[in-house]
């Protein structure tokens, strides 16, 4: 029989004392045993280190220093890891079920992919709905959720989330990854819940500005013609609503 899996989760946090705690509880109940937890702080000034600390037995990495924003710091957990398989749980995101890493060890164990996701159940104004992971296409937008992707480590190093996408860096990793022919697996799991109430069509407009980015960097010019007039329309519909 082949050795079971090693997952390392990641969790980036800054200022982060509202969620941290209810993540932290949903990684360190996991029935699975044989995962790490890596937790990278940007140096947060509220309670968040505290809270973390709380746990610290529970947690087999704690660092909290400066860094260049979320994906410096994911890139960062990654050089830390020790697992095969990496998935980030960042402040916020809960794991769906306190069995989901047991789950997910046995296709991981198994599997010739690189790249394994599933779904996540989605927040938002205080309704839950689930959100089925997309079949890998050449697209504007990613067409699953990070929070429910488990990457072999060695594929996040040899290609580190790129810092010039600020709000985009997984989408460009994952497009990258797609367009180079890596593989992708589908499993129908559902990962983790993730809560969008706090995300503010700004937010939306910055990331779907990086998007745009990430396409003109990646795509060719007819996926351009294709892909960048839908989102130049997202962002003025998005600021329409906003003046309402």
């Amino acid at each position: 029989m082949k050795q079971q899996p090693i997952i390392s989760v990641i969790t980036v946090c800054r200022n982060a004392e509202k969620q941290i705690e209810a993540t932290i509880k949903s990684v360190i109940t996991q029935t699975y045993d044989k995962y790490e937890y890596i937790i990278i702080d940007g140096a947060s000034n509220d309670n968040t280190l505290p809270i973390i600390n709380n746990y610290k037995n529970h947690i087999q990495i704690i660092v909290s220093q400066p860094d260049l924003g979320i994906y410096d710091a994911m890139n960062e957990g990654t050089a830390l890891a020790n697992g095969l398989w990496i998935i980030f749980l960042n402040a916020g995101d809960l794991f769906y079920a306190i069995d989901t890493l047991q789950k997910v060890a046995p296709y991981l164990e198994s599997t010739t992919a690189e790249l394994v996701y599933g779904d996540i159940m989605k927040k938002k104004h205080k309704q839950q709905f689930l959100k089925k992971g997309e079949k890998p296409h050449n697209a504007h937008r990613m067409f699953f959720c990070h929070q429910a992707l488990f990457t072999k480590k060695e594929l996040l190093l040899k290609y580190p989330f790129n810092l010039n996408h600020p709000m985009s860096a997984d989408f460009a990793f994952v497009k990258k990854m797609w367009k180079l022919g890596f593989e992708f697996m589908h499993i129908n799991e559902t990962i983790a819940i993730f809560d969008s109430n706090g995300i503010s069509n700004q937010q939306t407009n910055k990331g779907l500005l990086d998007n745009i980015s990430v396409i003109k960097e990646q795509d060719s010019l007819f996926e351009r013609i294709l892909f960048l007039p839908r989102l130049y329309f997202k962002i003025a519909w998005n600021k329409i609503r906003r003046k309402k």
